[in-house]
């Protein structure tokens, strides 16, 4: 009895043994399954990109339009251009990669066109009020050969006295008043372009000394000659080399349309600053001078005075222009003048011609001021002055030799 408890006690054991001999080779058979079925799927077709397949790639993204390229370069500031493309083009929504979608992270704003634009030229759109023209030219000097180069580029906006125009331009070098050189004349045209270029002969010594004067004449049917304009351009604070060219735009001027008094005009700017009790004289030229002895190179200057009560305060004058009726000087001297002092100040402006020995004759003088010394012109030219603080007030005025 006892062997027949262990027989089968023993069988119980190794069936129990064999049941889980068979579970763990179950199991392991199993697992093996499992990761052989993952390696046939590792192992299955793969889409490779051969190194030609990659190269022609490139090579179509090198060769696409610039308009369709996307190659964005991240900025200091978040904003971002588009690099080798229009930029005016606006990059078209639609899928990207991970390094585009980071990217397009970044854009705070647009560049506008607008910023970066060069500043518009608008010398042949704003015309002052009551304008008779513009003139373009440009210049340049040769040192060696001594020679001023000019060339008369255009006009435009010319008033002539009659429907139809035909304008062509005389070339001064002053104070040489007797030789010219002159322009074409353009056929019915309110707006020429001329074009020409002229030489004028000067030493660089006389060059700084020297003025140029445009005239510029209107022909009509009679073939008689209508002044339209006159534009004045001095050289003396001008830097002039034949490396560089300067180009100048100047409006002309009607003043000198009106003929010239008996002892010749000047023209001159007022201004007074009521803050700082300053009183600004700009002494811009002369005309129609008469000069006592023109026989030789004689110089004339302007001597401007302050008076106050007819007693004298202060002078200054003006660099002498050799031997011209229509000296220019653009000078410009300050007086310390208290506003309440305006009323009984005065200013003298006398023009004098350099004799020899030493000497001056006075070809003219003008004086302006407050209704005590002055009236006409003068009174005008001074009450509009101190109607205009800080402003220049410019006018012409006829020279006389009364005090």
């Amino acid at each position: 009895m006892p062997e027949q408890i262990v027989a089968v006690a023993g069988g119980v054991v190794g069936g129990i043994l064999l049941f889980v001999l068979a579970g763990i080779t179950a199991y392991l058979l199993w697992k093996k399954f499992c990761l052989l079925s993952s390696y046939e799927e590792l192992n299955g077709p793969v889409t490779t990109t051969p190194a030609k397949a990659i190269l022609q790639v490139q090579s179509s993204s090198e060769t696409q339009p610039k308009s369709t390229r996307r190659d964005w370069i991240n900025l200091v500031n978040e904003e971002q251009v588009q690099e080798d493309s229009d930029p005016y083009v606006i990059p078209q929504s639609g899928p990207r990669s991970s390094f585009h979608s980071l990217a397009g992270a970044y854009i705070v704003g647009t560049i506008n066109p607008e910023l970066y634009k060069f500043p518009e030229d608008k010398s042949e759109t704003d015309f002052p009020e009551g304008s008779i023209g513009r003139l373009w030219f440009s210049m340049e000097y040769e040192q060696e050969s001594e020679k001023l180069f000019v060339s008369l580029i255009k006009v435009r906006k010319l008033q002539p006295p009659a429907d139809s125009c035909s304008p062509f331009v005389k070339i001064y070098l002053l104070p040489d008043e007797r030789r010219y050189l002159q322009s074409k004349t353009k056929r019915k045209t309110l707006n020429p372009q001329f074009d020409e270029n002229f030489v004028f002969q000067v030493s660089s010594k006389m060059l700084f000394q020297s003025t140029l004067k445009f005239l510029v004449y209107h022909v009509d049917k009679q073939k008689k000659h209508h002044l339209l304009g006159q534009v004045t351009f001095p050289l003396k604070n001008e830097t002039l080399t034949a490396d560089s060219k300067l180009v100048v735009w100047r409006d002309l001027e009607k003043e000198y349309l009106e003929p010239p008094s008996e002892f010749g005009d000047i023209q001159f700017s007022l201004s007074y600053n009521d803050y700082l009790g300053r009183l600004t004289v700009v002494v811009l030229r002369a005309k129609g001078l008469k000069l006592q002895d023109e026989s030789h190179a004689a110089s004339v200057y302007v001597k401007v005075s302050l008076m106050n009560h007819n007693k004298f305060i202060k002078s200054k004058k003006t660099a002498a222009v050799l031997g011209s009726l229509n000296p220019v000087y653009n000078e410009t001297f300050s007086f310390k003048a208290d506003e309440t002092e305006l009323d009984t100040t005065s200013l003298s402006l006398s023009v004098f011609q350099n004799m020899e020995g030493d000497k001056t004759h006075l070809l003219g003088r003008v004086i302006v001021g407050p209704f005590m010394y002055t009236r006409g012109k003068e009174l005008e030219h001074w009450n509009e002055m101190i109607s205009k603080p800080k402003e220049l007030v410019k006018r012409w005025h006829a020279l006389c030799h009364s005090s």
